[in-house]
């Protein structure tokens, strides 16, 4: 029995064989194994992602996270003598201001310029945040997030030895919006034919953007889970998701969200105001067992790591007792783990 007034970090631990974690995307993409976990009994239904249309109602709204991914980590030499040097992008401040992880960080004093891409691309320390992170003022000529597809890599998980051949395999095949330092990775899982052939069996789709920082792969190190601070990622609602959430209610259908991220930001807005309305903002929402859903009647989302926010917000909706059994089961059944994954529905 979870004790809700003092979890523990270990209380969401399950064992996984390191084989299971996944090192490359599945072809094609809808092609995954699904695990479709019912809320009220916690029956588990074997299946696969293809299938998905099976487990919906017509009427129901699909709410997805279009973040694209920033290939951002590029690597590059000192102006002046040539030295190596790495930088990872973490969060846009203003114009071509970022927050940056570098190293080796003795390098990148405040007034140090680096180039990448053979010039293609210039960067200034302009300050050293107490955390270590730079701020580096960038410079190029063009777009800047077009020479960044240039020069970059994709920041993929530390957990992922492999190299990615396509880099748009760690995207979404709706990905609109740059910012994101990680893949919303349930979305990973469709691909357009699937998303059109939804849509004309009479499932709404709407989408949200929320920018998933490195944040989300921070390890809970707090032994107690109340104590733990979650990161903070900037969101943004349109009027049309908005307004199709609010007609998709009336009408008595599920909104179902597609991935930890879509869910955090429609219950951040409905948090905020009562219901979820066209909105931007950022958000350090922390979802786990105790929580009182106010967005969402369903939740497609990967499998994750062992003690992280991530299966607090999975157990906080799908029941504790009922998680830790779906995870144990998906471990026998040998399914994918993590970004290149398997996934669950939850309904």
């Amino acid at each position: 029995m979870l004790d809700l007034n003092n979890m523990k970090k270990t209380d969401f631990d399950y064992y996984l064989p390191e084989e299971l974690i996944a090192q490359t995307p599945i072809e094609p993409r809808n092609a995954s194994r699904m695990l479709a976990a019912d809320r009220a009994t916690g029956k588990l239904t074997h299946s696969h992602f293809y299938n998905l249309c099976d487990f919906l109602k017509k009427g129901d709204l699909l709410v997805l996270n279009d973040s694209r991914v920033l290939p951002a980590r590029i690597y590059g030499e000192k102006a002046d003598n040539g030295t190596f040097i790495e930088f990872l992008l973490l969060e846009q401040k203003e114009n071509m201001k970022w927050e940056i992880l570098c190293r080796p960080g003795k390098k990148a004093k405040p007034g140090t310029r680096f180039v990448f891409g053979g010039g293609l691309i210039s960067a200034v320390i302009t300050d050293v945040l107490p955390d270590g992170n730079r701020i580096a003022e960038f410079s190029c000529e063009g777009s800047f997030f077009a020479a960044l597809e240039q020069v970059g890599q994709m920041p993929l998980p530390p957990y992922i030895k492999e190299k990615l051949k396509d880099k748009e395999r760690y995207q979404t095949v709706y990905a609109n919006e740059p910012g994101s330092s990680a893949a919303p990775t349930a979305g990973l899982h469709f691909t357009k034919e699937m998303l059109a052939e939804l849509e004309k069996g009479g499932i709404n789709i709407a989408y949200v953007t929320l920018h998933v920082g490195l944040g989300t792969f921070r390890p809970v190190k707090e032994e107690k889970v109340l104590d733990h601070k979650m990161h903070t990622e900037h969101y943004e609602i349109p009027e049309r998701t908005a307004r199709l959430i609010a007609e998709t209610r009336a009408a008595g259908n599920r909104v179902i969200a597609v991935g930890t991220t879509s869910c955090r930001t429609l219950e951040s807005a409905a948090s905020l105001y009562g219901e979820v309305r066209a909105c931007s903002g950022d958000t350090d929402i922390f979802i786990y067992p105790g929580y009182k859903f106010k967005a969402i009647d369903g939740l497609i989302t990967n499998f994750h790591l062992p003690q992280s926010t991530l299966i607090m917000l999975v157990s906080a909706f799908l029941g504790y007792d009922n998680t830790m059994h779906a995870y144990n089961e998906a471990v026998r059944e040998k399914y994918r783990f993590f970004s290149f994954g398997d996934c669950m529905l939850i309904i």
